[in-house]
């Protein structure tokens, strides 16, 4: 045991920091889950902890009035709809992005590319909706190009019926460049010689991308869908955030919004704790069925057997 962590020390030392980021920001405020089932006066006692002890206990009556809410489920019904709507238009993307690149021989013309798709992944979520803003709103320069040649410009950037499809092309535009990162690692260590050895017996461009390609990489996309379906409730809180008052909470409202607005702005926190446990109870059951459906299939999936 000793001489392997010796052995190991090196790797140990690198993953020190990610690791204690994860349990400094991640798995020590799971802890304040527990006022999930507290009716919680953050101004009880000398600091959170005490406030959170001596808070009254309400049992589940926070579940039971976020189950009552329909503002919730509709959150809920929101939320899953463009989970699905991104897994069927988006999680691809990456995927294409990544066998387009490794195709392309030269390595100074994959570079660039690479890093002009890699980009928008550093911006902020107000830039990248402002640069939408100015590209697709009532007054940017699309809307502008119609007017010029007669046209009535559509409505984009306000249109609750079409803001699903507008909030996957932001995500497309800003992070897809960026998931192709871990297919072309997943690209590069499948043998080239399967590939001339297919060419040599005469398979076409398709049937190796078929037969090997696909295959070869197929453990790394099981693995990352199951990811995405464990984070089914959670597409992102900043994003929905910014424009939520251009189309409406109806259409914009998700889980982690909602959590915002019926928790921690009405100061209900005990009530938004139930909603933020109940979110991450559902992404557990969802990986452990996607997982166990990965085995049944022959794949690794997140954890072995």
């Amino acid at each position: 045991m000793r001489r392997r962590f010796r052995r190991d020390l090196p790797l140990v030392l690198m993953t020190a920091p990610a690791a204690g980021f994860l349990l400094l920001f991640h798995y020590v405020p799971t802890l304040g889950n527990f006022i999930a089932f507290k009716d919680y006066n953050p101004f009880l006692g000398d600091g959170p902890i005490e406030a959170m002890l001596l808070s009254d206990w309400v049992g589940f009556g926070n579940f039971q009035l976020l189950f009552e809410d329909p503002l919730f489920w509709d959150a809920v019904w929101n939320t899953l709809s463009i989970t699905a709507f991104q897994i069927v238009f988006y999680f691809p993307l990456p995927i294409a992005l990544a066998i387009l690149l490794h195709s392309v021989i030269s390595s100074r013309l994959r570079g660039l590319i690479q890093g002009v798709i890699y980009l928008p992944h550093f911006f902020s979520w107000v830039l990248v909706i402002t640069f939408f803003l100015m590209m697709l709103g009532g007054d940017g320069l699309f809307s502008h190009a119609l007017r010029d040649i007669g046209l009535t410009a559509p409505n984009i950037m306000t249109n609750p019926d079409t803001f699903i499809a507008l909030v996957t092309a932001e995500a497309v535009w800003k992070d897809a460049g960026w998931g192709t990162i871990i297919f072309l690692a997943a690209l590069s260590a499948i043998d080239p010689t399967l590939y001339e050895a297919a060419a040599a017996d005469g398979a076409s461009r398709w049937r190796r991308l078929w037969h090997i390609t696909l295959p070869g990489i197929r453990p790394v996309i099981v693995l990352l869908l199951i990811l995405r379906l464990g984070e089914a409730l959670s597409v992102g809180f900043e994003q929905f955030y910014l424009q939520r008052d251009a189309v409406g909470a109806g259409a914009a409202e998700v889980v982690d919004t909602f959590v915002y607005w019926q928790g921690i702005v009405t100061q209900n926190y005990g009530f938004g704790a139930a909603a933020g446990l109940f979110k991450g109870v559902i992404g557990l059951l969802l990986i452990y069925t996607a997982n166990r459906l990965a085995h049944r299939f022959g794949e690794q999936g997140v954890w072995s057997r």
